[in-house]
């Protein structure tokens, strides 16, 4: 079986080393602090195996939807120590307030609560302020209580629809702290990070009146101390929804959408700001030359958030936004001296046609390394490339999207995309996830409009209607070219949501409520 090799190894460690990540987890959105979207621990995942993939399980979770918003993008922590043996717990939160925690072998629940929500939302729930659990939760360490060292074993955190941060043993489901204000009621809050004691997550919208910006607590102070940025008085929303990423040095970076633009003010819209690690303070900052234009057009930065990742000597944040333009940013200094010029500026990749919903970059990027030494950036794309996005590799026409690939080379002694791969059409493609040269992407079947033909606001019965299904797809790394697809197996769609991959499987939600497992099968003896 295939744990048999593992659990004599357990048991000669010290207990301690349960605390330790399994290989092969996802334990945050993007796998890491940098959202980088690279599990280099997954190791049954190859380019050979994935052409044998197959639905494993699904399973109907006791989640209801808040307008469009349902489950968070799962995590994974694998190989991990339980008294019913060592398991792959997939945890999962839904907007009505449930957490769920999945056995990965069989999709029964492991454990499940209904978090006490306190409060009522200024207005009712609609697809831009759905009033639900939004931020996807994080596992790691379990924080000190009252001074002590910290506990043993690893904490579930997760931050209900009143803005309550909960922490959980990850095996019991029992709470290690207190439910604990984090941000403003019914905020919508994207993505939490966490490192070195400190939590963060970030706000747009401004539902229920909660101001966009990022905020932080402190796990390590007795108090549980939250410090806040506020991006901008009204606008300016950090909605890419992997939430912050951080640099080597700590700082986090995030991506703002529309709003005023006053340094002076620190109302900071339509820029890729960087934020000291605990008093969330301006470190410095890049904003566009034509950020007048963008905000104008309602081509939101904030639509997708940034990766940090090294090439050669650089550390670089890779940054976007619906324009369809990317940019390579050095994190030791965002802009340059004037904080307006980035050291790769890259012509118009996709949405030509300047639309503000349905097309540009959304979500987050993803970068791995291969073997070779060479750099990948891979970037969702709405709608169809711009003529200036010349690919070596087409894998057909993608009038609804695709997932752009790139080589970051140097180039007169600078960082530079090169156009590499497109893959075949998806409709509202995700995030992206690479394990062992195989990136794993989903066309999560959602409508991206908006608005009706006569210019009238869509309301959340009408935006269903338009809706399809999620496909799940596994790529050549290098080329694209298709390894494996779930076809029709998977019935819903997603929103604003992503999927994840960690021991040996992949793990797709829909809005519905349904867990999908697609794996390889238990090995037989």
């Amino acid at each position: 079986m295939r744990f048999a090799k593992l659990i004599p190894v357990l048991l000669a460690l010290p207990l301690a080393s349960h605390a330790q990540s399994g290989s092969g987890s996802w334990t945050t959105f993007g796998g890491d602090q940098q959202r980088s979207g690279w599990n280099k621990g997954e190791t049954d995942l190859t380019l050979e195996s994935v052409k044998h993939l197959k639905l494993e399980w699904s399973v109907k979770l006791a989640s209801e939807p808040k307008a469009l918003s349902n489950l968070t993008a799962p995590l994974v922590r694998a190989n991990m120590a339980t008294p019913k043996g060592v398991k792959d717990l997939v945890v999962l939160a839904g907007a009505s307030n449930k957490v769920f925690v999945v056995d990965g072998d069989t999709g029964k629940m492991f454990w499940e609560k209904t978090l006490a929500a306190e409060g009522t939302p200024q207005r009712r729930d609609s697809w831009l302020c759905p009033n639900g659990l939004t931020a996807t939760p994080v596992i790691g360490p379990v924080p000190r209580v009252d001074g002590a060292a910290p506990g043993f074993g690893q904490a579930l955190y997760v931050m209900a629809s009143d803005g309550k941060l909960h922490a959980f043993n990850l095996v019991s489901g029992e709470d290690v702290i207190p439910p604990t204000p984090f941000v403003p009621s019914f905020a919508k809050a994207w993505s939490m990070n966490l490192v070195n004691g400190q939590l963060y997550t970030t706000i747009s919208q401004n539902c229920n009146g909660v101001r966009s910006g990022v905020y932080a607590m402190d796990l390590n102070s007795a108090d549980r101390k939250v410090s806040y940025f506020e991006a901008g008085p009204n606008g300016a929303g950090i909605w890419g929804r992997a939430g912050a990423a951080v640099t080597s040095d700590g700082k986090l970076i995030v991506e703002t959408g529309d709003g005023a633009f006053d340094p002076e003010k620190q109302q900071m819209a339509d820029s890729v700001i960087a934020l000291a690690p605990q008093d969330l303070k301006v470190a410095d900052y890049f904003t566009p030359r034509n950020h007048s234009w963008v905000t104008k057009k309602d081509l939101d930065m904030g639509s997708i958030g940034p990766t940090v990742f090294n090439f050669k000597n650089w550390e670089l944040a890779a940054a976007s936004g619906k324009e369809g333009v990317i940019f390579l940013l050095d994190t030791k200094a965002l802009g340059g001296p004037d904080h307006r010029e980035a050291l790769y500026h890259s012509p118009l990749f996709t949405n030509d046609e300047v639309n503000f919903a349905g097309k540009g970059f959304w979500g987050a990027f993803s970068t791995w390394e291969d073997a070779a030494g060479t750099r990948w950036l891979y970037a969702p794309a709405w709608g169809p490339p711009a003529p200036a996005a010349k690919f070596a590799q087409q894998h057909g026409d993608t009038p609804d999207g695709s997932l752009m690939a790139f080589k970051v080379e140097e180039r007169a002694g600078k960082p530079v995309l090169t156009p590499a791969w497109n893959s075949l059409n998806m409709s509202v493609p995700t995030p992206a996830i690479i394990a062992n040269g195989v990136v794993f992407a989903l066309s999560d079947g959602d409508s991206p409009v908006q608005f009706g033909t006569s210019g009238n606001l869509l309301n959340v019965e009408d935006r269903r209607a338009k809706t399809g299904h999620a496909i799940l797809y596994a790529l050549d790394a290098t080329t694209g070219d298709v390894l494996f697809t779930s076809g029709d197996t998977i019935r819903g769609f997603s929103h604003f949501s992503a999927f994840a991959v960690g021991g040996g499987r992949i793990y797709v939600g829909t809005d519905d409520g349904a867990l999908y497992a697609f794996g390889l099968g238990i090995p037989q003896p």
